[in-house]
């Protein structure tokens, strides 16, 4: 990983470690990588609601302008809009302006190339490259060759549009409760549902600048629950800042994370055969019971590293259509390149509408079994050292064995600190939570 580009994009707090100057040099070298030394070109940019975003987009804007590229801005608009803009205008490159989940005095910048995709490591260290050696980058173009900078009319609704032609059934008779966390969907979100005939009540829509996330959305899903306590509603969505990823909430009030959206929605593909080798693609950190439910279906699981990227690549290498994560990134990628979670809850609600069943009862096609965390300290060192050690791999086998396919045990080293995070997974609650605190005891006595 580099010095300026993490999992998602460039991050930190803005105006202090994500600054103007950076901002310009990104969109400079950017435009330098991207558009192959290009002299004419077009770059969409869109943003969320963040009080930084405006000081960033400016910046970034110039960067392209001084190669000769036009950036037509789409203003506030979720993620996977942008991706799907880049396509739709036939742009040479996407950026969007968010720090996603994080709160509002962070902020990002993330690119898509021309079809829409997240950039692959390798281009990312290329602009990074160059950035960080201080190497200059050409031409400096003059009078008329500079880039040009336009607003482009209506870019929600073409968004939205778009959406509506992915779901076959309209949402006439259904109450909606919606959590668009102050941020890039609080246009699009009612709108759309709005548009389909949903009754729609909607909380955390008045954005200010800084009050994105704050005890809102996704991340906060206790907010959405009380919500369609109160709105007696058929279902609850909530959407992060950026809106490419979504929790749901049933009418019971229980929440459905991202497992049970894909085991509701990857059932739907199957029926329609349209779910790609009848398989899903999710991470290491997905439940086992989505697992099992799927096989019930006859359908496979396909596991990646954590992180919507891994999911994509592993999607788009081996030719799957439906893939994403238990925080709510998914990803529908006969309808979008990216996590989507507007297009998420379409195919979601479009899949109540289509079965005419209450979405607890589709939610409850899949059971999650406990899971339970458990953090072993370590010398920094030894983190990856546990696949060496026979005493702690035989331990392993054992809990396996007393699992006995009804559970498994995932070792994740931490990428930042001196941990390794040890996690259980099965049927009995206080078994796990023996069983994981004796093996991340056992871990941090023959590692530390």
């Amino acid at each position: 990983m580099g010095k300026l580009f993490g999992t998602d994009g460039v991050r930190g707090i803005a105006n202090r470690e994500l600054t103007p100057e950076l901002a310009y040099q990104l969109g400079r070298v950017g435009a330098y990588v991207l558009l192959k030394e290009k002299t004419q070109g077009k770059v969409v940019i869109g943003k969320d609601t963040r009080k930084s975003g405006d000081l960033l987009e400016a910046a970034m804007t110039a960067g392209f302008l001084s190669m000769g590229i036009d950036v037509v801005t789409l203003g506030v608009i979720p993620t996977p809009a942008v991706a799907y803009l880049t396509r739709h205008l036939q742009a040479d490159c996407g950026v969007v302006i968010s720090a996603s989940h994080n709160p509002a005095e962070y902020n990002g910048i993330k690119f898509f190339n021309h079809q829409g995709y997240k950039l692959p490591d390798e281009v990312e260290e290329e602009i990074e490259a160059y950035i960080l050696n201080h190497r200059e980058v050409e031409p400096r173009p003059e009078g008329s060759a500079v880039g040009r900078y336009t607003a482009l009319e209506n870019p929600t609704g073409l968004y939205t549009d778009y959406l509506k032609t992915t779901v076959r059934y309209d949402f006439k008779g259904l109450k909606i409760a919606i959590d668009v966390a102050n941020g890039a969907a609080y246009k699009a979100a009612p709108r759309i549902l709005q548009e389909l005939g949903a009754e729609v009540y909607v909380i955390n829509n008045e954005p200010d600048g800084m009050n994105i996330n704050l005890n809102c959305g996704s991340t906060h899903p206790e907010v959405l629950q009380q919500f369609v306590r109160e709105t007696k509603a058929d279902i609850g969505i909530a959407f992060d800042g950026d809106a490419d990823r979504l929790i749901a909430v049933d009418e019971k009030c229980q929440i459905i994370d991202g497992d049970h959206i894909m085991n509701v929605c990857g059932c739907n593909l199957k029926k329609h055969n349209k779910l790609n080798k009848n398989t899903i693609v999710a991470t290491v950190m997905s439940n086992i019971g989505l697992d099992i439910a799927m096989r019930q279906q006859g359908c496979e699981i396909v596991k990646t590293k954590v992180g919507d990227r891994y999911v994509l690549e592993e999607m788009i290498g081996k030719g799957y259509s439906l893939g994403g994560e238990q925080s709510g990134h998914i990803i529908f990628l006969e309808h979008n390149t990216t996590g989507d979670g507007l297009l998420s809850a379409l195919q979601l609600i479009a899949t109540m509408k289509e079965e005419a069943k209450k979405i607890s009862e589709l939610s409850a096609m899949m059971t999650s079994y406990p899971q339970v965390l458990v953090n072993a300290k370590v010398k920094n060192e030894n983190k990856e050292a546990y696949t060496q050690d026979e005493v702690i791999m035989t331990e392993i086998s054992k809990i396996e064995e007393v699992m006995n396919g009804q559970g498994r045990v995932l070792i994740r080293p931490s990428g930042t600190e001196p941990l390794v995070r040890v996690m259980l997974e099965g049927k009995n609650q206080e078994e796990l939570n023996t069983l994981a605190t004796g093996l991340a005891n056992l871990i941090e006595t023959r590692l530390s």
